[in-house]
Order: C-alpha cells, then structure tokens, then sequence
C-alpha cells in the first residue's frame, strides 16, 4: 500500500482476490471460500480504506478515471462500512470541489457554466462507476445545496444572468433542441439555491428587457423557461399575458413604469396600441412595415413635421428620459435599419447631433424590425435589484411573525425564531430575526413580557 499508487493497488487487490478464488477451487474444500476471501478483503482492502481514498480518491475524481473509480466502488462495496465510507469521502470531495468554484468573485464570470459541468461531471461518474446507487445521488444532491449557499445570493444572481444570455436574440451557439437541454439542467442547478427571490428579481428585470427592446431569441424557448419555474418553484410576482400571432408578450409593472417615468405625450396611434410593441407603417420606397417599439415610434411620428431634427429638439418634443433616448436613436440611425441619417456620423449620440430623414432607405424585406439597444447592466442596477429584494424580505419576515404572533398570541423567543426559519423560503440570519422584531416591538405590533423579557405578547 505505501510502495504503490492507489489503481495499481486495487487492481493488485483484485488480482489477489481472484487468485485465492481460483485456489479454493482448485485445492480446497469449497465450504471454505467464504471465510477465506473475507479474511483477504480484510486484510488488504478493510484495514486501509481510509488510507487509500485520502491517498488517492480525489486524483480519481480529478482526472475522470472512470475505470479505476468503478474498480474502487467495487472493491469497496464487498467490505463492512466500505461503502459507507466512500461515501463520506464523495460528499466531502463534492463539497470541497464545488466551494473553489462558489466562492471566488474572480470565477463569477465563468461560474455557472463550471457548475454545469462539474453536474454533468459527477452525473456521469454516478452513471459510469456507482451504478446509480441512489445514497450517491442523494448524497450529491445535498453537497451541491451545501457549498452552492456558502456564497449568499450571488450564484442566484449569476444563474439568472446565464439564462438571460441563453435567451437572449443573437445567441447563436445552440439548436432550439440544445438550449432546452440547456435550460433543464440550468434548473437542476437553481433548486439547489436558497435565495430564489434573488433569482427572481433578476430573471424579472432581465425578461421584461428581452422583450421591451425585441431582444428575445426565441418566443417558444420564453415560454419553457416559464413552465419550468412554474413547476418547480413559482414565481409569484411574474405576471405575463400570452397571445398568439404575432406573439405579444406584455409585461404589466415594466410598461406602467415607462409610461410613468417618461412622462412623454403618448400619441393616440400608440394609446391605442399595446405598450410592449407597435406596428408601424412608414412609406420609404413604396410602403415598408415597421416594428418598432413605443420610444423609437415617438421619435419617428416627429418626421411627419419635418425632415430633420437635433437630438435637444427631439428631447423636448417626445420626454424621452435622456439615456432612452439616446439609445433609441442609435438603433434608429446607427443599426442594420438606418432609417434616420446621423449627422455627424459615429456610433455614440451626443448634445447638438442632427437626425435626417433617410429618404433613400433601401431594404429587401416589407416587414422589418429595428431592435431597440440592449443597455448593459450598471452596477448601481445591480445593487438596487439586490436592495429591492432584501426590502422585500424584511416585509416577508414582519408578515411572517405577525401572522405567528396572532395565531399563538403569547411565544417565547426561541419558539418564535423557530416558527419563522420554518415558514420563511430564504436564507436568513438570527440577528436580522432580532432587528425586525424589534422593529415590530416599536410599532406596537407586539410587546414584551414585563416579568420574562424572552416572551411576547401579540398586541391586537
């Protein structure tokens, strides 16, 4: 055992194994067999199991040797507590593996990708080497929930950007068939997360951008993502409107927002319409059909009035908050469809550009879609996302004890943290319990046992 290397052990191991079978056979009383060959696997494998998964288990696992780890599983499933220890030591390697991929900020960027692969990795090795023994699987699945919410919410953040990515127009590395494959196995990854109210504040944000701007690959692969949260773990917030053709997806806070905060003159043509995407017909070259969005037909209604227009004018004219607008004019003047001619030309918008009318647009479809400029995530957006879902969390966890407080009027402390860690869905920390009930104290929800300050009193 010490003179070799792991494989060359067991396959030494199993070589001596099948010799003394062989010697049973042939020179002694085959009643002796059975203790014979208990007395070998004691002695080689049974008093250095421990010896020879430290020595060498993770190497195995490392380098993907599908033959000496099924060897191993073998061997060590014909000794006592052989198993059992395998086990322990696959738990520990899964853990220990999957933790360097969690907790590093300079992998985020590659993170969920090596989690899949590392899935698909362990998979195989269950399938290849432990003849899917079920303690294998469920062992993993409980490695993957640990190590994957060492990190708080981060990879829940990550996953919902990876599949923002897959869904999105232009992502042209897989077949509508690979991406649902795709898309299940980033699933499998998402159940293991605790924070799922992360996920989902992501996944809102960046949906309702997908289909603002037309920036979604695929309607049908929308609607299976869609049907797998559902499935899985419902997304309560999400509310979307299906139509049939031409597909309309209408995401009702998003588009109540825009029409806010803009504050711009709606013109009759568009309060008519649906928020999300408008069909605009346009007469260049004979009558073109355009799609367009709501902040690039307020834009191109203007040259109904005349044939050019600085970027102030503009500005004024429709009350497109400022960064919109820019963006909306880039997809007008600077795209594949450049129905508007910048002057002076370049990719950026700046103060004092002058926007033409385009009368020798020229383009071979009748239908055609100008896609709005996708902005890239800040991280002012990211930290607000993150801010708005631990807002929410405090006024789960305040409903959460309130609706305890009145059902049992009267709880000690630890009875109460008790209750909550099991009705709230995310992961939470016994001081931030501590704050909020505080907090309630102070607005009179509940009060404080005058003799026992551990007890509380529901005050109705």
């Amino acid at each position: 055992m010490q003179e070799r290397e792991v494989p060359e052990y067991l396959h030494h191991v199993n070589k001596r194994l099948e010799e003394e079978g062989d010697r049973v056979i042939t020179y002694l009383d085959h009643s002796t067999q059975k203790p014979l060959i208990a007395c070998v696997e004691k002695q080689l494998l049974g008093e250095h199991l421990t010896a020879i998964l430290q020595k060498g288990l993770d190497n195995l696992l490392d380098e993907n040797r599908i033959s000496d780890l099924t060897q191993t599983y073998q061997l060590f499933s014909r000794v006592k507590g052989g198993q059992q220890i395998l086990l322990q030591n696959w738990s520990e390697y899964i853990k220990n593996f999957g933790t360097t991929i969690v907790v590093n900020p300079e992998k985020d960027k590659d993170m969920v990708q090596e989690l899949l692969d590392f899935k698909d990795k362990v998979d195989h090795i269950i399938e290849a080497c432990f003849q899917k023994n079920e303690k294998f699987i469920n062992l993993m699945k409980e490695s993957f929930e640990t190590f994957i919410n060492k990190r708080p919410n981060k990879p829940a953040e990550l996953i919902a950007k990876h599949v923002d990515s897959k869904l999105r127009a232009g992502n042209k590395e897989s077949t509508d068939e690979e991406l649902e494959r795709i898309l299940d196995k980033i699933m499998i990854i998402f159940r293991f997360i605790h924070g799922k109210d992360v996920f989902e504040a992501f996944y809102k944000k960046d949906l309702a951008k997908r289909l603002l701007v037309g920036k979604s690959a695929s309607v049908d692969a929308e609607k299976s993502m869609l049907s797998k949260l559902k499935h899985g773990k419902p997304l309560q917030l999400l509310t979307l409107v299906f139509k049939s053709e031409p597909f309309v997806l209408i995401y009702v806070k998003v588009t109540d927002w825009i029409v806010k905060r803009t504050e711009c003159p709606t013109p009759p043509t568009v309060q008519n319409g649906n928020l999300s995407y408008l069909v605009f017909l346009f007469p260049l070259q004979g009558k073109k059909e355009f799609h367009v969005s709501l902040f690039q037909t307020l834009v191109l209604l203007m040259f109904n009035e005349g044939d050019e227009f600085i970027f102030e004018e503009i500005k004024i004219a429709t009350g497109v908050e400022d960064s919109e607008l820019r963006r909306t004019l880039q997809s007008l003047a600077c795209g594949k469809a450049r129905v508007l001619i910048k002057n002076p030309k370049g990719k950026d918008v700046e103060d004092g550009d002058k926007f033409i009318f385009n009368g020798d647009f020229k383009h071979k479809l009748f239908r055609i879609k100008i896609n709005q400029i996708q902005m890239k995530e800040t991280v002012e957006e990211q930290v607000s996302t993150t801010e708005r879902v631990f807002q929410d969390r405090q006024y789960q966890i305040d409903a959460a004890i309130v609706r305890i407080m009145k059902m049992r009027k009267t709880l000690c402390h630890n009875l109460l943290v008790s209750e909550l860690y099991n009705q709230l869905k995310f992961p939470v920390k016994p001081g931030d319990l501590k704050k909020r009930i505080e907090s309630l104290i102070d607005r009179d929800y509940m009060e404080r046992d005058k003799d026992n300050p551990n007890q509380y009193h529901y005050v109705a």
